[in-house]
C-alpha cells in the first residue's frame, strides 16, 4: 500500500514531471511564418559571414564556402516549402470560388422553384374556384392573375395572365388575340403604346387558341428612359370588334 501511495505522489505530486500545454496555431499563421523563417535564415547566414570576416585569419575560405553552402541549402528548402504552401493556398482559393459559384447557382434554382411553386398554388386556387363556379352565370371569358414586372434588360417588361373560358362554349375552341395597352411617361409627357405593333413580326405570339383555359406569358420593350405607369390587357375574339375581357394593372 505504501509503495502504491509513493508511486501516486511521484506521478501527480510535486515531484511529478512537468507538462507543457501549447495552443495550436491556425494553418494560415503557420503559412505566414514561412517567409519569416526564410528571412531569418538569410540574416543568420549574413551575420555569420560578417563575424567570420572580422575574426581574422583564423577562418579560412573553405569554412566560408561551407557556411554559404549550408545557408543556400536551407534557403532553397524554405523556398520550396513556401512554393508548396502557395500552391496549396491557390488550390484552396479555387475551391472556395467554385463552392461560392455553386452556392449562388443553387440559390438561383431555389428562387426559381419557389416562384414556380407560387404560380402553381395560384393556379390550384383558380381551378378550385372553377369547380365551384356556376357556369350558367359566368362570363364567357375571364382574366386571372394578370401581372407585369420589369425583366432583365432595361426597358423590358414581362407579363403573365391566365385566361378562362366558360363551359358555355366548350364545344368550340376560343379563337382570338391578345392586346396590351401601355401607359407611360416619356420626357415628362404621357404616352400610350399598343402591343403588338402593326406589322410586328412577333404578332403571332399574341394569338390565342384554347378550349377551357390558357396560361399566357411574354415580354414587351419600351424606351429604357420611359416610366411605365400602367398596362391594360385586352382579349378579342375573332369576328368581334369589342374586347371580350379586359384588365389593368398599375406599376407606378
Amino acid at each position: 500500500m505504501a509503495v502504491r501511495l509513493r508511486k501516486l505522489r511521484q506521478r501527480f505530486g510535486i515531484s511529478a514531471p512537468r507538462v507543457a500545454v501549447h495552443a495550436e496555431l491556425p494553418w494560415y499563421w503557420r503559412w505566414l511564418g514561412i517567409p519569416v523563417l526564410i528571412a531569418s535564415a538569410a540574416a543568420a547566414a549574413a551575420a555569420w559571414i560578417y563575424h567570420a570576416e572580422r575574426s581574422g585569419p583564423g577562418i579560412g575560405a573553405r569554412q566560408l564556402e561551407q557556411a554559404l553552402e549550408r545557408a543556400r541549402t536551407e534557403l532553397e528548402a524554405k523556398q520550396a516549402e513556401l512554393d508548396k504552401v502557395r500552391s496549396v493556398a491557390d488550390a484552396a482559393g479555387s475551391r472556395i470560388a467554385i463552392e461560392r459559384a455553386a452556392e449562388q447557382k443553387l440559390a438561383e434554382q431555389v428562387r426559381a422553384l419557389e416562384q414556380e411553386n407560387g404560380r402553381m398554388r395560384e393556379d390550384m386556387a383558380i381551378f378550385e374556384k372553377m369547380l365551384s363556379t356556376d357556369w350558367r352565370t359566368a362570363p364567357p371569358l375571364s382574366i386571372y392573375r394578370f401581372k407585369v414586372e420589369p425583366d432583365l434588360l432595361p426597358g423590358e417588361y414581362r407579363y403573365r395572365l391566365l385566361l378562362l373560358a366558360s363551359a358555355a362554349g366548350r364545344d368550340q375552341d376560343f379563337q382570338g388575340r391578345l392586346e396590351l395597352v401601355v401607359s407611360l411617361t416619356a420626357n415628362g409627357k404621357s404616352a400610350i403604346m399598343v402591343f403588338p405593333k402593326q406589322g410586328d413580326a412577333g404578332a403571332s405570339a399574341f394569338r390565342l387558341a384554347f378550349k377551357r383555359f390558357q396560361r399566357v406569358e411574354g415580354t414587351f420593350r419600351v424606351d429604357p428612359k420611359s416610366k411605365v405607369d400602367s398596362v391594360q390587357v385586352r382579349v378579342y375574339q375573332n369576328g368581334i370588334s369589342q374586347p371580350r375581357a379586359a384588365q389593368s394593372v398599375n406599376l407606378g
